[in-house]
């Protein structure tokens, strides 16, 4: 009931101040559950991402954001609690597999289910190397997988700006489904999940027109930090092992 409340009432006519260009949406299905795998530019891509789909649309969302303490706190879990938000330990190991879980468990129940395969917000603008979690979860459940391309939400609310700036159309592009069924039972088999994976990729390359670095966002954020741009050292490494 929160959800699509807060969604028609708060948050939509707020995301209007951007004029969103909403692409292909036709292709979520009507029922059933679907992994949504979108670049990640933003923090208000899981805003503005979802709030143009009819049907509620999971995250697996930080633990973090569901343990802040004091009024501000308890606000923060309310609302990611309200707009179907479920909280996960992203600390790795068993952390890992309870997300891949619950995200599982998510789709099998028949949702759709929102999940950034970069694994955190690229840094720079660019598309980085995407991790195998939401491919596994596809091909274990057997749901497609719906590429979604954020368009320009960098611009408006990159790492670090508190507040999202105004003076940019946002573009939310749908792109084809792609069935999964051809990898049914190989969920255990890293070869496969890593197919979907590029497959997937791929296509938020092509929707976005991001710039591709073949490394994982939390190596850019790494070289970056160090004043090293990942194009460029992703490219010299590149050369290296390929003359070795």
């Amino acid at each position: 009931m929160w959800y699509q409340l807060l969604r028609r009432a708060v948050v939509r006519p707020l995301t209007r101040l951007w004029w969103p260009r909403v692409e292909n949406l036709g292709v979520i299905p009507d029922r059933g559950g679907a992994v949504l795998v979108s670049n990640h530019l933003s923090f208000c891509d899981s805003i503005f991402l979802p709030v143009e789909v009819s049907r509620q649309v999971t995250f697996l969302a930080k633990r973090e954001y569901f343990v802040r303490p004091g009024i501000i706190g308890l606000l923060w879990r309310w609302f990611f609690t309200s707009v179907g938000q479920v909280p996960v330990d992203r600390s790795g190991g068993r952390a890992a597999e309870a997300a891949i879980s619950t995200g599982v468990r998510v789709v099998k129940s028949g949702k759709l289910l929102g999940i950034y395969p970069e694994g955190t917000r690229s840094p720079d603008g660019r598309l980085y190397r995407g991790r195998t979690g939401a491919a596994r979860i596809a091909i274990e459940a057997q749901v497609p997988v719906i590429p979604v391309a954020m368009v320009n939400t960098f611009w408006v609310q990159p790492t670090g700006q508190r507040l999202p700036r105004l003076g940019r159309r946002i573009g939310v592009r749908f792109g084809q489904p792609i069935d999964t069924s051809r990898w049914a039972g190989m969920a255990a088999e890293p070869a496969a999940m890593r197919e979907l994976t590029e497959e997937m990729m791929a296509q938020l390359r092509e929707l976005s027109g991001q710039e591709y670095v073949d490394i994982y966002a939390t190596k850019a954020k790494e070289l970056i930090a160090a004043g090293i741009d990942p194009a460029t050292w992703a490219r010299e490494r590149s050369a290296t092992h390929g003359a070795d």
